[in-house]
């Protein structure tokens, strides 16, 4: 049924299309590109092959001699792409309009899925207008909330007036948090539905603790390992981490800090804590063995969409702490699988890793809820949505098409 509120997106709770779609899936970035988007599109892409839809990623080319992989269903298209400046390792699109418009007008997709809005993104939305094609998008990150830290708020109007213009063109803009969908609809955001995240519980499992990995921190069996888990960048808060540990340590020496991730503030971070582990990027069993070994794991981001580190760190079994928003607001009940701080408040964060630290019995408690809480978190789950949002996209385009092609009566004479 349609919603009276325009700028609702109603899902329709039925069936997914038990005929499969063609998608045509867009995105900057992907595997082994290491962040959160790279990680959920990559986990939507499979979900979607194991129902068997016809799936068609274009992406930009990540290296040089990087083949395409296709196989029955499954076709990339790979794009030239250029680094994002302070992040070499990462790659953005270029303007592709023609070249898609091209693409799709032989290979036709059902849908047009764009998880990012870089020039790739634009490109995307552009081509499937040309060729009145349906198209859906993600909200994926706080582009307008990193303007103000790098000192450039002055772009943050432009930037939101960019990002409202670009997701209104969609049929419908996918977001993670019901709270970001209120806050979105406040800055003239319309037709969003709300898909949340998963997290691989196999993979990120309290099992994984390592002995062998803790002895070679410089760790006896009770000293307490704080972990933070991201990109080492000003938009993390990463001040307010550093400035946690440094209250845990006067209290446990033996405390050690290991920073998994890299960045443009490394080297600031290096010299700011030299007691600090700097890890670099870990990926895969690595990365979950790192997440598992821990015992705190310490979340003080304050620009997040979502945050999947926070359902890593819940599914290793890990207490967390973090601000009350984003992923931590949706999943962690404060004192029951974790601590939520108000948002914003550094010193009551300080105060919570602290007391989080001092408190063996606690940390066990919420980490044991904790990986409770992340068990009902499958991505089989995101990725039904995800499908159901696409063929409630789908029935209403055709919908719209068969009205728009019948026949006007003339009036009578």
């Amino acid at each position: 049924m349609p919603s009276s509120d325009p700028h609702d997106f109603v899902v329709d709770h039925l069936p997914a299309a038990q005929r499969s779609l063609r998608v045509a899936f867009v995105t900057e970035t992907y595997p082994p590109e290491v962040n959160g988007v790279a990680t959920t599109t990559a986990q939507v892409v499979a979900g979607l092959q194991r129902r068997n839809h016809d799936l068609q990623l274009i992406r930009p080319r990540q290296d040089g001699t990087e083949p395409a992989g296709r196989d029955a269903r499954f076709h990339e298209v790979l794009t030239r792409g250029l680094p994002i400046p302070r992040y070499p390792h990462l790659r953005m699109g270029v303007p592709s309009k023609r070249a898609l418009v091209k693409l799709w007008a032989t290979n036709r997709p059902d849908v047009v899925h764009i998880a990012t809005e870089g020039p790739l993104g634009w490109s995307a939305l552009q081509a499937a207008s040309h060729l009145k094609l349906p198209a859906s998008s993600d909200f994926r990150t706080n582009f307008h909330a990193y303007s103000r830290l790098y000192g450039i708020g002055w772009l943050q109007q432009p930037i939101m007036a960019y990002l409202r213009k670009f997701h209104n063109r969609t049929a419908c803009t996918m977001v993670p948090t019901d709270a970001l969908r209120c806050e979105l609809e406040q800055q003239g955001f319309r037709n969003l539905a709300v898909v949340s995240r998963g997290v691989d519980t196999q993979r990120f499992d309290p099992a994984r603790r390592c002995p062998n990995l803790r002895r070679s921190l410089g760790l006896a069996e009770h000293d307490l390992l704080m972990l933070s888990v991201g990109r080492l960048a000003l938009e993390k808060n990463l001040a307010t981490l550093i400035e946690s540990y440094e209250a845990v340590v006067k209290r446990q020496p033996r405390a050690k800090l290991l920073i998994v991730g890299d960045g443009p503030l490394r080297a600031e971070l290096v010299a700011r804590c030299p007691a600090a582990i700097f890890a670099g990027q870990r990926t895969g069993d690595d990365l979950a063995a790192n997440f598992a070994s821990a015992d705190l794991f310490v979340f003080p981001s304050l620009t997040e969409t979502f945050g999947n580190v926070t359902t890593e760190a819940m599914a290793s079994g890990l207490p967390v702490v973090a601000f009350d928003y984003a992923a931590a607001a949706q999943l962690i009940r404060s004192g029951s699988n974790g601590v939520l701080v108000p948002f914003g408040d550094n010193a009551s964060f300080k105060a919570s890793v602290a007391r989080l630290a001092d408190d063996q019995a606690m940390r066990t408690r919420l980490g044991t809820q904790a990986r409770s809480s992340a068990c009902d978190l499958s991505w089989d789950r995101v990725v039904d949505r995800f499908e159901m949002v696409l063929s409630t996209i789908l029935r209403r385009s055709a919908a719209v098409e068969i009205q728009c092609q019948e026949p006007v009566c003339e009036p009578a004479v």
